[in-house]
């Protein structure tokens, strides 16, 4: 998944794998024919429980949030197994969300110590006025309503939140 930038704040770890937030801005900044393509060939239901501890929240809670059966996690993560394309969509949606926020941090100040995925955790379940006053995560589990929080969260980096 490549466009050919690289990732703003992108890391890699001691052992050369690449950090949480290099992955979630590599989702973010994912040509639309890319994510497409991942979403084709399979997203592993493990994605789901690496994304909930980065956010530090439940795997339950994120699924939930995500509209992903518990018990479908529980049963295809162990052994790898691909999500179905609408899940896998889903929570490639949430991973860009948790990389627009990086970026946003990136390109407006020093994000040194900033945790973009708690921080998405903590604001999802927050009420808000731009979005009639519902939670983000009362969105997350629908494209459109995905395009709505991303759309937010550009509104809040220009200035236009309300």
């Amino acid at each position: 998944m490549s466009n050919g930038r690289a990732p703003a704040g992108s890391q890699s770890n001691s052992d050369g794998s690449r950090s949480a937030a290099a992955k979630f801005v590599e989702a973010y900044q994912a040509d639309p024919i890319d994510r497409i393509r991942l979403i084709k060939r399979g997203i592993s239901a493990d994605v789901l429980e690496q994304m909930a501890k980065d956010m530090s929240i439940s795997k339950a809670r994120l699924a939930e949030t995500l509209g992903v059966a518990r018990a479908t996690i529980d049963r295809r993560a162990p052994n790898r197994k691909v999500l179905s394309p609408d899940e896998g969509s889903r929570v490639l949606g949430m991973a860009s969300l948790i990389g627009q926020v990086h970026t946003m941090i990136c390109e407006s100040g020093n994000p040194q110590g900033f945790n973009a995925a708690e921080w998405v955790a903590r604001w999802i379940d927050r009420p808000l006025p731009a979005l009639g006053g519902l939670k983000p995560a009362e969105l997350m589990d629908t494209f459109d309503g995905q395009a709505l929080v991303s759309s937010t969260v550009a509104r809040m980096q220009s200035g236009a939140y309300c």
